[in-house]
């Protein structure tokens, strides 16, 4: 028999828990709707690990030792049965401090508060006794029977008390990237409009070199013609002979004088235009010295971020959005059985191991929903003397597990 073969029957029991019991969380009618969800998107849910219970919640043979219910021995399913509770809770501990090493999620459940608070004290001193950071590690999401025992604070550990911690620096830094956005948003249009003035004081630059070159290139010849004008007459008569041939006589030069002399005009008076573009454009196009390097690093930051865009996105999020990531960024979350199930904020979170406390009082229709959370182990703790013998359900399947949702386990959920 596997897990998902175990669906039917407990999704029919807890049916008769919600009919049968006055329950005003509802708790039964949210178990089974879960089990529902497991039951019809299979895919979204782990079954090997939950497939490891089968031996223990639904025996094939009765057997008078709880405990021999099962004797394979595997690393999916690690049981700690002992009817000592401090020695239960010891092995507990470690092996919670041991997870933590080995980075993975936990899911540590128990089926009340006061459990909860309990096997929380002793993973935060297991924790703290292995030179770990307990408040880093550890997060409650129900709150605790006591507020604190052996130096440890356990309010601290509060799932509420660490969210808004975690929202104030939130806002904090939302505080300051949105200053960083505004100010990108600021400079790029600046840069972006002194980058078309640099460019067009670069366009006005090349033609005022180009007019220098052709008012040179003016000047010179004038030069030049001014220059055999003045030695004209005292030429001998071949040579001068020789320039009237080539069109260089006395009436041409000083004709072309004449031209030049305008062009020079021309290209002074368009020198002038140009230069006074040019003290236009200076400081138009002038960037201060710190402002390119502050829009670069700003803008290294913000496409790191994915864009102005995404940037937007982020700083428009709503607070209650960013409790689920905060939740499945906590390294061991505890919380009873019921707050589990019953509280819509665990549904799309999986976990790589679900550590159970006191396990024979979790009903097992929430034990094997939690279970189904789990990706790769599940250690299960409590004292053997309460597993109850296997009796047949209404369906004629045998169960060694509690079943009934109604009673003191039954929390309710966080509104």
């Amino acid at each position: 028999m596997k897990a998902f073969d175990l669906l039917p029957t407990l999704i029919g029991l807890a049916a008769d828990d919600a009919t049968g019991a006055a329950d005003p969380a509802g708790l039964p009618s949210k178990v089974r709707q879960r089990l529902e969800d497991i039951l019809h998107h299979a895919s979204a849910y782990h079954f090997g690990p939950a497939d490891r219970l089968i031996p223990w919640v639904a025996p094939e043979t009765p057997v008078a030792d709880p405990r021999l219910r099962s004797t394979i021995v595997t690393s999916v399913l690690t049981t700690i049965w002992d009817a000592d509770r401090a020695t239960r809770r010891a092995k507990l501990a470690a092996a919670v401090v041991e997870l933590v090493k080995a980075n993975k999620r936990v899911l540590l459940i128990a089926p009340d508060g006061r459990l909860l608070t309990d096997v929380l004290l002793a993973a935060a001193k297991g924790l703290r006794g292995a030179g770990l950071q307990y408040r880093s590690f550890l997060c409650c999401y129900d709150p605790p029977a006591i507020a604190s025992e052996g130096g440890i604070n356990l309010r601290d550990l509060l799932f509420d008390v660490q969210v808004s911690a975690f929202l104030g620096k939130s806002q904090s830094d939302k505080a300051g990237l949105r200053r960083k956005l505004e100010r990108y948003l600021e400079l790029a249009p600046i840069l972006r409009y002194k980058a078309e003035k640099q460019k067009d004081l670069d366009e006005v630059r090349l033609l005022e070199w180009r007019l220098l070159t052709a008012l040179g290139d003016a000047q010179a010849h004038i030069k030049k013609l001014q220059g055999l004008l003045s030695t004209y007459e005292a030429l001998p008569a071949w040579q001068r002979l020789s320039m009237q041939v080539m069109g260089s006589n006395v009436a041409t030069m000083k004709e072309n004088c004449v031209l030049y002399e305008a062009q020079k005009r021309e290209h002074m008076n368009e020198l002038e235009i140009v230069q006074a573009r040019i003290n236009e454009l200076k400081p138009e196009a002038r960037i201060d010295p710190e402002m390119r390097p502050e829009y670069e690093e700003l803008k290294d930051e913000i496409e790191r971020l994915g864009g102005a865009v995404k940037v937007r996105e982020v700083l428009a999020m709503e607070e209650d959005v960013k409790r689920l990531p905060f939740l499945q960024a906590k390294r061991v979350l505890a919380a009873t059985a019921p707050r589990v199930i019953g509280d819509a904020i665990f549904r799309p979170i999986r976990y790589d191991v679900l550590v159970v406390d006191e396990g024979p009082r979790i009903p097992l229709p929430l034990l094997l929903a939690c279970a189904c959370l789990a990706r790769e182990r599940i250690v299960l703790a409590g004292d053997p003397q309460e597993i109850p013998p296997a009796t047949p359900t209404p369906g004629g399947m045998a169960l060694g597990w509690p079943t009934a949702l109604a009673g003191p386990a039954a929390a309710p959920a966080r509104p």
